[in-house]
């Protein structure tokens, strides 16, 4: 059976509080005192911050939290990735602008985010950004570029393996479901291993668990992929 490639995020939405750290403490923290609290919004710091690191080191993970504790606080903002096409002007009452896949960014996109960051620097908002280089080796203009690369810059790392067992573990417990050795062993070896695809892994596990009243057990993976 070939490797099978889930490019799926987490369906429950990426926190801060389900974000499994790791190596990755340093961001979070930063990210955490960064949102503060909705009284601190007037004062947080318009100096950028910038994630660096491969696919599946929590960067889009990140970015999403921010976004959504945000929404939690009242606030709106603005969000460029690679998929935008058609990108609104530069809004005032935007309280941060967010890039997320810098690194993909077409010209017309570099545009933007260099016209969202100039005028995110004009009125006194905060930038957050992500791309899988550090910033001295992004293949993109170099106005946009170097700014990037003036604030805050974390390198993301991947969970080791252990760490991916135990977030594994920690989850399944949380769901009243049992994963043998064995099936973690197959998920972590026939799966895409970014965190974010084993969880939607498994809670679509958990679904058709609950859908053919059967455990989960290797044979039922094959079975749900095959019904897929």
């Amino acid at each position: 059976m070939k490797q099978i490639a889930l490019d799926i995020g987490l369906s429950t939405g990426p926190t801060l509080a389900n974000f499994c750290a790791g190596p990755n403490e340093a961001a979070l923290r930063h990210l955490e005192l960064w949102i503060g609290a909705k009284s601190s919004a007037a004062s947080r710091s318009p100096v950028p911050t910038y994630f660096w690191g491969p696919s599946g080191s929590g960067k889009t993970h990140l970015l999403k939290a921010a976004r959504e504790a945000l929404r939690e606080q009242g606030a709106r903002m603005g969000w460029l990735d690679a998929s935008t096409l058609d990108a609104p002007e530069f809004s005032e009452s935007w309280a941060a602008v967010v890039l997320d896949d810098v690194h993909l960014y077409t010209a017309a996109q570099q545009q933007t985010a260099f016209n969202w960051f100039v005028n995110a620097q004009t009125h006194q908002k905060p930038v957050l950004a992500a791309g899988e280089l550090p910033p001295a080796d992004l293949k993109l203009r170099d106005d946009l570029r170097t700014r990037l690369g003036w604030g805050h810059v974390f390198a993301m790392h991947m969970l080791s393996e252990p760490e991916r067992r135990a977030v594994l573990r920690q989850s399944a417990d949380a769901r009243g479901v049992f994963l043998s050795d064995e099936v973690m062993d197959f998920m972590l070896t026939r799966f895409s291993r970014d965190l974010g695809s084993l969880m939607e892994l498994l809670e679509l596990l958990d679904g058709y668990s609950l859908q053919t009243k059967r455990p989960i057990t290797i044979p039922l993976i094959k079975s749900m992929m095959e019904n897929a």
